[in-house]
């Protein structure tokens, strides 16, 4: 048999640079198809799903969440900052569901969209006739909706909270209602965050802090809208969780996942 060395030169003499080329170009490709295909994370129902259930859902962020809930480091519950109509908190019970996993999903949402106190009662932007305490009826009444009809199986224990109110619990370990009257012990340690919340600074940043506080070693933080180039300010965030060293980056898809070291 002739030695690489011996292959490579008469792949030269024979065909030239172009020659060898296609040569490493075909053993590339054998090597590609010998590796295991990447896990397919979408599927036909994840299209009706997102048909149907309105929301802001970046198709990476299922991925994300995907990978999370295929890794999660124990049973502790999963956490999701930010509910408006119920997508995202569907979609992670959907992958429980596909994956196994049993861990609880708390969610909590007041569906007030950032407003200031006393807001609710103005018009909707330059609506005549809307105004955000009808926007606000009718997204929470939809993500209701939502969820009993595509995660009934598994509901998710979604408090009526602002992240601070629900981390406030959440620390004093509190006995809450949620949105379909069920009694909940908060408290303890998380193993997968999805923050989806307020996304100036001030909130995100805080909204890290209380997650961090709680996640568990190797469990799994993923900030929505946090992609290299947004305009929001939850990148300043991720810049500073980058600085630290205390998380890995696992995906940037575009959004940013991380693993807590």
């Amino acid at each position: 048999m002739a030695s690489p060395t011996t292959k490579f030169k008469n792949l030269y003499r024979a065909h030239g640079i172009r020659g060898i080329a296609e040569h490493l170009a075909a053993e590339v490709a054998k090597i590609g198809q010998r590796r295991p295909p990447v896990e397919k994370f979408w599927s036909e129902y994840l299209t009706w799903l997102t048909w149907a259930n309105p929301g802001m859902l970046a198709r990476g962020n299922v991925y994300s969440m995907d990978f999370a809930i295929r890794n999660l480091p124990s049973g502790s519950p999963i956490v999701e900052i930010g509910s408006f109509a119920g997508l995202s908190a569907n979609v992670i019970g959907y992958l429980k569901q596909r994956h196994g996993a049993a861990n609880r999903l708390i969610t909590c949402d007041r569906w007030i969209f950032e407003l200031r106190p006393g807001d609710e009662a103005k018009q909707l932007a330059d609506s005549p006739t809307v105004s955000h305490a009808d926007y606000r009826k009718l997204v929470k009444a939809a993500f209701l909706q939502n969820v009993r009809t595509f995660s009934g199986h598994d509901l998710p224990w979604t408090i009526e909270l602002l992240s601070d109110e629900f981390f406030a619990a959440w620390t004093a370990e509190e006995k809450r209602h949620d949105v379909f009257d069920r009694e909940i012990q908060l408290g303890g340690p998380i193993s997968f965050c999805y923050i989806d919340g307020n996304h100036s600074y001030e909130f995100a940043k805080r909204d890290f802090e209380n997650c961090d506080r709680y996640l568990e070693r190797r469990g799994f933080m993923l900030l929505d809208d946090s992609a290299d180039g947004s305009p929001w300010e939850v990148c300043r965030v991720v810049r500073e969780i980058l600085d630290s060293g205390r998380y890995e980056t696992v995906a940037k898809n575009p959004n940013y996942l991380f693993r807590k070291k």
